[in-house]
């Protein structure tokens, strides 16, 4: 059976990752891609679906684990009866081959049992196993091989391969487990301690880079780290993240494949690279976004393939029980056919932002621009599905109609502070974007519960509203805004967490259960306290979310607020993300919403200096503490 979601760590190399278990048990990798197939599966069913254990004999040791400081290397603690021992646990960096575990006697004498059961296709397919003339295991099933190296005698138990060993103070033994495709030779070995010191290395010389001077360094550093190993480094796409199906109701339907790139949370990501002191990755992902969204304007999708693919079907996986029995299992996300309107504005505010902090972009990324919002003057005014991706039908959502607002206002503003020898009809662009303003706050805005709303004519709240001062919409003080905040406050908090929207209202996302809170929407909260001025509020629910980081770290979508659980998939890098601005913004002592409300006094949002994210500003005290 699967630990709990915040018993897993993670380990990966730059194109794919792991999660490892307390119990030193690898249940879900995917090889050679985060979107591949997984070869061990057991994560969504059962050990039959594909481990690799690694640990005491005794099931009784007391166990810690860490990770190195600055680093993505794990190391596990056991401590027996009869001794202690140390379980080092990577991935090598940029390699996209190897698995390496390396068990150092720390005291006494420890009997080990190492158990492994690869099984290629999500769980489906037993391999056939054999050796190498070397004496290497090897497990090949179609395309697929695997093949384990180490000097501890293997033997077969059924369909698995176990051994038995004991390790005692000053020694050590090592296992690597490695990927190729299965018409080619063997993958090489590598040396496990020469490879383990460069990529610790590898890992401390990137995060001493990392912003600091925050009241949370050690978190936000490893917000980081983990943003980094979810970038497909080929491409520089990064990945929702690494696993698929994780239940945001558990026992129930709401299970999605995260393996994917999605185009919502390009601005938040890029300003989280940028602003946390990582311009190369900020710039691939730019780049990566730029190619995705490439071609006719007419077929962009709200999510791509982590090479930029746009064919990702969703299949359900009938095969597998799902984590904690939540079914369907699915691979592919049908969410890649949807409609919804906010994707132009995330994509216009990143390439914004981005310029703001130095990252030029090109001619081609400014026909492509243009192209979108040729589209986009098409069709801002038709019903999308949200930025939830509801499936219950489409409808004129606020976020939607906000997002579509940013896209002009930000080419305009492109426009005016670049090359305004290009030719762009950007009267006609500030026609439309004062248009959608004043019909967002004619017909979005309820004067009942003084607050915007879910969707014109609705009077159901939603988190996302919560973005409306942080776009510059509106500032952070109208009083729209203000009592926005505190409906939502008083209406989608569970025990200081904040609701993505009521999933009782069945016209809102047409799908049975419930789910948790989503974490990125109670960081959204914390930003308009900073920008509110209620600092003291805010860093009281950055404490308590925080909190919810399981002890290396990690944290996943949402929070099961009755069970006290993270749910959903993980490490997701939404939640990183939004810690990392969040955490950033509160260190300012000046939120972004309140950065942007500086010219937006005129309540149109058009003010000089809003729109901006604060870009000016930020990247001015960035360039301060950034590496050239």
């Amino acid at each position: 059976m699967a630990g709990r979601i915040e018993d897993y760590a993670l380990v990966g190399d730059g194109r794919t990752a792991a999660l490892i278990g307390r119990d030193g048990s690898v249940d879900w990798l995917c090889w050679p891609r985060f979107d591949s197939a997984a070869c061990f599966a057991a994560l969504l069913g059962t050990e039959d679906h594909g481990f690799w254990k690694l640990g005491p004999a005794d099931r009784a040791a007391k166990t810690s684990r860490q990770y190195r400081t600055g680093s993505l290397v794990l190391e596990t603690h056991h401590e027996t009866g009869t001794g202690c021992v140390r379980v080092t646990d990577y991935m090598p960096a940029n390699d996209g081959s190897h698995l390496v575990r390396i068990v150092d006697g720390l005291s006494g004498e420890v009997a080990m049992r190492m158990h492994l059961a690869v099984r290629f296709d999500y769980g489906l397919a037993v391999p056939w196993v054999s050796h190498n003339e070397l004496g290497d295991l090897r497990a090949i099933s179609g395309p697929h091989k695997v093949v384990l190296r180490t000097l501890v005698p293997l033997h077969g138990e059924g369909q698995t391969t176990a051994a038995d060993f004991s390790v005692a103070a000053g020694e050590s033994v090592a296992f690597t487990l490695s990927y190729g495709p299965s018409h080619e030779d063997d993958p090489p070995p590598v040396q496990p301690r020469k490879v383990l010191f460069e990529t610790d290395r590898h890992w401390r010389d990137w995060s001493n880079r990392s912003a600091h001077g925050t009241p949370w360094d050690a978190i936000l550093q490893r917000s980081l780290l983990t943003l980094k190993a979810l970038i497909y480094q080929p491409t520089g796409g990064i990945v929702a993240a690494p696993t698929t199906s994780l239940p945001e109701d558990l026992g129930g339907v709401r299970n999605w494949d995260y393996r994917f790139c999605w185009l919502r949370d390009s601005t938040f990501t890029l300003i989280a690279l940028m602003d946390g002191g990582y311009l190369d990755e900020a710039r691939a992902w730019r780049d990566w976004l730029v190619r995705a969204v490439a071609g006719n304007p007419e077929q962009a999708h709200i999510l791509y393939g982590i090479a930029g693919e746009r064919m990702l079907p969703e299949i359900e996986l009938d095969w597998l029980p799902g984590y904690e029995n939540s079914k369907p299992v699915r691979i592919g996300n049908a969410a890649v056919e949807q409609f919804q309107l906010d994707v132009y504005g995330e994509i216009f505010d990143a390439l914004y932002q981005a310029r703001q902090r130095g990252l030029l972009g090109d001619a081609d990324g400014w026909r492509v621009g243009q192209a979108l919002l040729r589209h986009l003057e098409k069709v801002w005014s038709t019903p999308d599905e949200g930025i939830w991706e509801v499936r219950g039908g489409r409808r004129h959502f606020v976020h939607s109609k906000v997002m579509a607002w940013v896209a002009f206002d930000r080419a305009i503003r492109s426009f005016e502070e670049g090359d305004t020898r290009v030719d762009a009809p950007v009267g006609r662009w500030r026609e439309i974007r004062d248009q959608i303003h004043a019909e967002v706050c004619d017909k979005g805005f309820d004067t009942q519960l003084n607050s915007f709303v879910q969707s014109y004519g609705s009077k159901s709240l939603d988190a996302s509203l919560l973005l409306i001062a942080h776009m510059g919409f509106l500032p952070q003080t109208d009083p729209r805004v203000v009592g926005t905040v505190e409906a939502i406050g008083r209406t989608l908090m569970r025990d200081g967490f904040i609701l993505r929207y009521d999933t009782e209202d069945q016209t809102t996302d047409g799908l049975p259960g419930d789910e948790g809170a989503f974490l990125p929407c109670s960081f959204w909260y914390a930003d308009n306290l900073i920008g509110l001025g209620r600092c003291e509020e805010a860093r009281a629910l950055i404490e308590k979310l925080i909190g919810v980081c399981n002890d290396v770290g990690l944290v996943s979508e949402e929070y099961d607020v009755k069970a006290k659980r993270l749910v959903g998939n993980f490490p997701q890098a939404f939640s990183h993300v939004t810690l990392v601005n969040t955490i950033l913004n509160y260190s300012r002592a000046n939120g972004p919403a309140r950065e942007r409300s500086a010219g937006a006094e005129d309540g149109t949002g058009n003010g000089d200096g809003t729109g901006t994210r604060g870009a000016r500003l930020r990247a001015d005290r960035t360039a301060e503490t950034m590496p050239a």
